[in-house]
């Protein structure tokens, strides 16, 4: 497919008011860049970065830009930081375990550069926020880790008309472009449809190797700075694809879909990339409205979490069984009565719910939304360790 890229070199923004003797000292080495001086350095300075994402992504990405010099960096992410977040989120540090992980990015940022505003927002991407944060900045990151958010970026992103530079990564593999539906195609031209979620590997099962989140990470900050200034040529219309074990990258050049219609609103993303109704053969889906209704007249299922122990131990629906899904893979289960099964969001509750009910035999559902979105709803009905 042809690229369709219709990047002219444009910056941005407009350069700030001349730089102080403090900010030309610390962005020296990058002014002295052929091409860059200090015309780009106060475009930096004017720019206003939004980052989706304080996990692997995030933290590699949101240093570099604090150590160039962007003016302002929102951090949007409501997890909190655990153990097993460590070997790859390396603003992190064993002390901040616990704390959200956008405070403690935020932090990190400001350790760097004092002069950068950082702006954390404690909270989970929605349909119902995401047009209202993104309009504050002039451009967006998409570091997520699960599909809702990347097509819910995507989608705000073009209605405001805004350059959303994604990234993603897992196991060995990492991948990046630059949508922008003003000069080139989008993220639904590149992905119309997402895979089927039961498909869907995530690092807590797939695993992903660390160093992969540095390359990756710092380039979408190389792209974000690449567009805030209109040096070099950004990767619209382009991904580029790495492989870490080969240790070598490669390009996919794509186009617009003429079929497509442009984004004209925000829709319900976790049961778009959730499956419901989507794909014959998919495991039946209880809400979180349904759920909470259910545990509160004392008639619900039982409860399974496919999580690992970990991800249990900072969040669980009260009275729920411990089944991490590699176990339930690897053994046969047998429950008397009905089942309902959840995880983080859907993936592995999707999985593991069919594999109850074909293999089993089991009466299983799959909560839809994952914890998240049933802990949003009802909260007093969740539990975590002290």
């Amino acid at each position: 497919m042809s690229g369709g890229n219709a990047w002219h070199g444009i910056p941005l923004v407009e350069p700030a008011e001349a730089l102080g003797a403090e900010e030309a000292a610390r962005a020296h080495r990058q002014m002295l860049l052929p091409g860059f001086g200090e015309t780009a350095q106060r475009r930096l300075r004017a720019a206003r970065v939004l980052v989706i994402g304080a996990g692997g992504l995030g933290s590699a990405c949101v240093p570099y830009l604090a150590g160039a010099g962007v003016g302002a960096i929102g951090i949007v992410d409501d997890d909190e930081v655990e153990l097993s977040n460590l070997h790859r989120q390396v603003a992190h540090g064993t002390a901040d375990i616990g704390r959200a992980k956008a405070e403690s990015l935020a932090e990190t940022a400001r350790s760097i550069n004092p002069g950068v505003a950082i702006e954390p927002h404690r909270r989970r991407l929605t349909a119902e926020n995401a047009l209202e944060l993104f309009g504050r900045y002039d451009l967006v990151i998409d570091g997520s880790d699960n599909f809702p958010t990347r097509y819910l970026a995507n989608d705000a992103a073009e209605m405001l008309d805004m350059p959303l530079v994604w990234g993603a990564i897992l196991q060995y593999h990492g991948q990046l472009g630059v949508a922008w539906r003003r000069h080139g195609p989008g993220y639904r031209d590149l992905f119309p449809a997402p895979p089927a979620p039961e498909d869907v590997l995530d690092c807590g099962t797939g695993g992903v190797l660390p160093g992969l989140c540095g390359t990756v990470g710092s380039l979408l900050a190389t792209e974000a700075m690449k567009l805030i200034t209109g040096l070099g040529e950004p990767l619209v219309g382009r991904v580029l694809l790495y492989d870490a074990l080969a240790a070598r990258t490669r390009e996919l050049a794509y186009s617009r879909d003429p079929e497509r219609e442009p984004v004209a609103g925000l829709i319900d993303y976790e049961a778009f990339c959730g499956g419901a109704g989507r794909e014959p053969g998919a495991p039946p889906f209880v809400t979180a409205e349904e759920l909470a209704a259910l545990l509160r007249s004392g008639e619900a299922p039982v409860l399974l979490d496919v999580r690992t122990p970990e991800e249990r131990e900072r969040l669980r629906i009260a009275g729920s069984r411990s089944l991490p899904l590699r176990e339930l893979e690897d053994r046969g289960s047998r429950f008397d009565g009905p089942v309902l099964v959840y995880c983080e969001r859907d993936p592995r509750s999707m999985r593991a719910a069919r594999l109850l009910r074909d293999r089993d035999g089991a009466e299983a559902r799959f909560l839809r939304g994952g914890i998240r979105g049933f802990a949003a709803i009802a909260p007093e009905l969740t539990e975590r360790s002290a």
